[in-house]
C-alpha cells in the first residue's frame, strides 16, 4: 500500500468524476477507529464535578478523515485508501471523552449540547498526528487546556506529545502505531487534569 501524492489532491476529485463518468469505480478506503484508552491512574477530583470535553482544534490538514504521514519538516501526504472513521477532531473528542468516563472520576462527563451544567471545559488543540515517513515513526501531540466554567479562568495547561515505532510498512501498521501514541497521550491527559481539579 502507498502513500497518496501531494500533487494529486487538488485535482482528485475530477479524476473521479471522470472514472464515474466511464464506469470507473473508486478504490474502497480502508476505515480506521481509534482505541478508547484504558485509564488506571486518575486522581480522585471534587465531588460532583462535571467536565465538558469540547472538539479539539485542529489545522485545516488533519481537520478531515485523512490520515497524515509528514515527509518531511514542510510536507505532508496521505495514506493512500485509508481513512479514519470520522473527522479526526470528533474521533479524538469522542474518544477523550470515553477516557474520562471510564476513569470513574467524574460525576458526568459531556459534550457540546447535551446540557449538562458544567465545572470546567477541557479545551484542546490537536498540534500533530501520523506517521513521520523519514523514521517511520507516529508522532501525536495534542495541547491541552483546563478551563473553569465559572469564571472563564484558564486553570492549567499543558502539551502531551508521544511517539510509537511503527511494526512494519504497511498502512494497518502505520494505524496501529498512531493509536498507541494517541492512547499515550489521552492516559497523560486524563491523569493530568484529574490531578489539577
Amino acid at each position: 500500500m502507498g502513500i497518496l501524492r501531494t500533487g494529486w489532491i487538488a485535482v482528485l476529485p475530477f479524476a473521479l468524476a471522470g472514472c464515474a463518468a466511464i464506469g470507473g469505480v473508486r478504490p474502497t478506503a480502508d476505515t480506521y477507529e481509534l482505541g478508547v484508552p484504558t485509564i488506571s491512574e486518575a486522581s480522585p477530583v471534587r465531588r460532583g464535578t462535571q467536565i465538558l470535553i469540547a472538539e479539539p482544534q485542529a489545522l485545516k490538514a488533519l481537520d478531515s478523515q485523512n490520515i497524515v504521514v509528514r515527509t518531511d519538516p514542510l510536507t505532508i501526504r496521505y495514506l493512500d485508501e485509508s481513512q479514519w472513521s470520522d473527522r479526526l477532531p470528533r474521533l479524538v473528542q469522542m474518544r477523550l471523552a470515553q477516557g474520562f468516563q471510564n476513569s470513574g472520576r467524574f460525576k458526568g462527563v459531556g459534550l457540546p449540547g447535551q446540557g449538562l451544567a458544567i465545572d470546567y471545559q477541557i479545551v484542546t488543540e490537536i498540534r500533530s498526528f501520523g506517521i513521520e515517513a523519514a523514521s517511520n515513526t507516529a508522532d501525536v501531540a495534542i495541547a491541552v487546556k483546563i478551563l473553569n466554567d465559572r469564571n472563564g479562568i484558564v486553570a492549567s495547561e499543558r502539551i502531551f506529545e508521544a511517539r510509537a515505532v511503527a511494526a512494519g510498512y504497511g498502512n494497518p501498521a502505520y494505524v496501529a502505531a498512531i493509536d498507541r501514541a494517541f492512547e499515550s497521550v489521552a492516559r497523560d491527559v486524563v491523569a493530568w487534569v484529574t490531578s489539577r481539579i
